[in-house]
């Protein structure tokens, strides 16, 4: 087995700790600026849809019968549309996905709350309910505002998720900077 050497750890945990820092600072930038960030988001989402649409179509003739391929150039032709209204109307495309994203957090809530009900005897099934409570009012908080919580929805939640990933990553590069020294 390799041994690690302290100047490997020391050059791998910097560039961990850049990331991390850089993650806060775009987590800080999205919430300070959630519409900027949302139709970011929104504009790779399009973008993904649209390179989904290619890799679908070109599924397609990897072999098959008819109804495959008609089935996979079918979805293609789908994602291929919504990716390409995504790019070139960005603003309904956020609207879209924070009404989709409400209806997501709203599901998930309604799962937390049967989570916690079948493991009520269980130790820290109260966790469950408590999720399943923030995420009920999230989920009201953004379908209940739609569609003005696209101004700030989608952005001010990548934002925070960017900003607490990077918290998280720069302790733990620091915590193993420090064992190994």
């Amino acid at each position: 087995m390799e041994q690690i050497s302290s100047t490997d750890v020391r050059r791998v945990t910097g560039w961990s700790i850049a990331l991390s820092i850089l993650m806060i600072i775009a987590g800080i930038l999205a919430i300070a600026s959630p519409f900027v960030a949302g139709v970011v988001v929104t504009r790779v989402v399009g973008w993904l849809l649209l390179f989904s649409g290619v890799l679908h179509l070109v599924y397609a003739f990897r072999g098959g019968g008819v109804t495959l391929v008609l089935w996979e150039i079918l979805l293609a032709i789908a994602y291929a549309v919504a990716g390409f209204y995504i790019l070139a109307n960005p603003a309904i495309g956020l609207a879209t996905l924070t009404f989709v994203i409400g209806l997501y957090l709203f599901a998930e809530a309604i799962f937390e709350f049967a989570g916690s009900y079948v493991t009520r005897h269980e130790l820290g099934s109260g966790w469950l309910l408590f999720d399943g409570i923030v995420t009920l009012l999230l989920a009201f908080l953004i379908l209940g505002t739609w569609p003005t919580s696209n101004i700030w929805a989608i952005g001010t939640l990548v934002g925070v998720s960017m900003l607490f990933s990077g918290i998280s990553r720069l302790m733990m590069s620091s915590a193993v900077r420090r064992i190994a020294a």
